[in-house]
């Protein structure tokens, strides 16, 4: 049983056509950029409200826009700052900041400034590429913190194929930030002291590529340092796994491309494969994303379980308005996806909708259910290709768990990141000796196929019991006229602490607390039931599904105090 990780049983559940192991390029991600280039330049590489841009436009705007970087004085190693939404903008501002050599550090467009100021002050940040939206909220950070230049772009700007218009732009004399003719309208001639500029991004794939904020292990955001290896290997392995045609797939970008997951499944899977890439700004808007499937045969799209439930639940969708047969592969990650939302959206589009997982550290995954082979309900997958794993117990990192044993996932494979930016203590504790502590608890059965069990921070401990806000969560989640639902311990005035639960309910509908309480003592021991019940319209989550306990939790405490 010891042994079963050495074994590495999941290998003999993968699909037919995955290898066990893979041959990584020994490339950048610019050049794996121009490689799609050279080999398709007239094939559509995006498509973005009813306009098309081939590879070669694309390509000629980053080399524009990384010109105008360097002209600029932006060096090597610089962190770029990308405030965008899903738009062309993101896209070419991401590959000239990486043929310049520089690093990413993609923002979430709705950060409100605190949250800004933390990041670009982290990461000395000092040019930033935003959409207009974004100037007053970084004109109030300059106060403070230094910025040296921002190029500015408006949502006008590719909505039509006006090349020759001028994008706007912002000068903050006080802090000497350079104003300047914007390089995103990639059909304007690039004036003579750039013109002879020469791009050379023939550096080593071992340089940093991205700086991508997670809570890692213990919940505090700091920067996960992603190289150009680590991200063209993940890229390669989700390429392989997902029997992808180069030049012959249409991917949907609805999750957001400045996270890491959009980033590597929507936007570089999409590129290597030369594929065509529709980008939506807003998965809230349903109807224009299910119109954008219809339209643009869309046949691959990662995406959030709360996603594809919004599609099988869309009344138009029921009513067969929208055709969704394109559809042949589907990634759902950032949440638990439910076994009735998987079954659903396979029979409404014929195609597959497998869960895997990943984080920040290892951007983007390390795992994922096989598209054909076995696929068991509850289980985010199996290791992929050359990803080595192992779950150790929580308290003790060197007893190693059995079967179906809960403990710690610990992975090692080609995508782990290389740290922590600027915070070696951080480091030291996620990385050790190669294997990336993921602080998720999981277990594995006898075939190598792997279960969440809960977030080792989100650990509820009561009077030395270990409680898992996830198990209750899926007790509370099969009482009907419940919607959704979330745990967290809340400790008490003796020091110990307390299970707490908020829940949204269906609509028009009303449970009273003593029925739920009940309904819990049918699955659960006494000290999981939930000591508090808490009514709330939505439950907080991020840019990507994720539940936002330490939000309920601060809302929580504000209310008490």
């Amino acid at each position: 049983m010891k042994n079963s990780y050495a074994q590495k049983p999941w290998l003999n559940q993968y699909d037919k056509f995955v290898p066990q192991s893979l041959l990584y390029p020994n490339l950048n991600i610019p050049q794996i950029f121009e490689r799609s280039v050279e080999e398709f330049p007239n094939q559509i590489c995006l498509k973005y409200h009813g306009q098309g841009f081939t590879y070669q436009e694309i390509s000629d705007a980053t080399d524009n826009l990384a010109k105008w970087l360097l002209f600029l004085g932006v060096d090597k190693g610089d962190r770029i700052g990308l405030i965008y939404p899903n738009s062309p903008q993101f896209i070419i501002a991401f590959f000239a900041v990486l043929k310049v050599g520089a690093i990413v550090v993609a923002m979430n467009p709705f950060y409100k400034n605190p949250e800004l100021s933390k990041i670009i002050k982290e990461c000395d940040v000092r040019c930033i590429l935003c959409m207009e939206e974004q100037i007053s909220i970084l004109n109030e950070i300059s106060a403070t913190i230094l910025i040296e230049t921002m190029i500015v772009s408006s949502k006008e700007d590719f909505e039509k194929k006006d090349f020759g218009k001028r994008i706007s732009k912002e000068t903050l004399d006080d802090h000497d930030i350079s104003a300047i003719e914007s390089p995103l309208s990639f059909m304007r001639c690039i004036e003579q002291k750039i013109k002879n500029i020469t791009l050379d991004f023939s550096f080593s794939p071992d340089s940093p590529a991205i700086y991508q904020y997670s809570g890692g292990t213990t919940g505090t955001p700091k920067a996960a340092i992603g190289l150009h290896r680590n991200l063209v290997a993940n890229t390669v392995q989700f390429m392989t796994w997902c029997d992808l045609q180069v030049a012959g797939e249409t991917f949907l970008a609805a999750i957001p491309l400045y996270h890491v997951y959009g980033m590597v499944l929507a936007m570089l899977l999409g590129i290597r494969l030369a594929a065509c890439i529709v980008l939506i700004e807003d998965a809230r808007d349903i109807d224009m994303m299910l119109q954008s499937i219809t339209e643009q045969r869309v046949t691959f799209f990662p995406g959030v379980p709360s996603l594809y439930a919004a599609i099988i639940r869309n009344s138009a969708v029921r009513k067969g308005k929208y055709d969704l047969e394109s559809v042949k592969a589907c990634i759902s990650g950032s949440a638990p996806l439910h076994s009735h939302i998987k079954a659903e959206f396979e029979k409404l589009t014929g195609g597959k909708l497998v869960e895997g997982y990943g984080l920040s550290e290892a951007p983007t995954a390390t795992h994922c259910n096989p598209l054909f082979g076995e696929k068991k309900t509850g289980s985010f997958g199996l290791p992929l290709p050359d990803v080595d794993c192992k779950i150790v117990d929580v308290n003790e990192e060197s007893k190693l768990m059995g079967i179906g044993e809960v403990g710690e996932l610990l992975i090692k494979g080609p995508q782990i990141m290389a740290g922590y930016h600027q915070n070696s203590k951080e480091t030291a504790a996620t990385l050790k000796g190669g294997w990336l502590h993921t602080g998720d608890i999981v277990r594995m059965d006898e075939d190598g196929f792997f279960y969440f069990v809960d977030r080792k921070k989100d650990l509820i401990k009561i009077s030395g019991f270990q409680v898992w806000p996830k198990e209750i969560e899926e007790v509370l989640m099969t009482m009907k006229g419940i919607r959704g639902a979330a745990v967290a311990g809340i400790q008490t005035e003796l020091g110990e602490e307390k299970v707490i639960t908020w829940l949204v309910l269906e609509e028009g509908v009303e449970i009273k607390k003593v029925t739920i309480r009940n309904h819990c003592r049918k699955f659960l021991t006494a000290y999981k039931i939930p000591k508090e019940i808490y009514f709330i319209e939505e439950i907080p989550r991020s840019s990507v599904g994720k539940v936002l306990r330490r939000e309920l939790v601060r809302a929580y405490y504000e209310k008490r105090l």
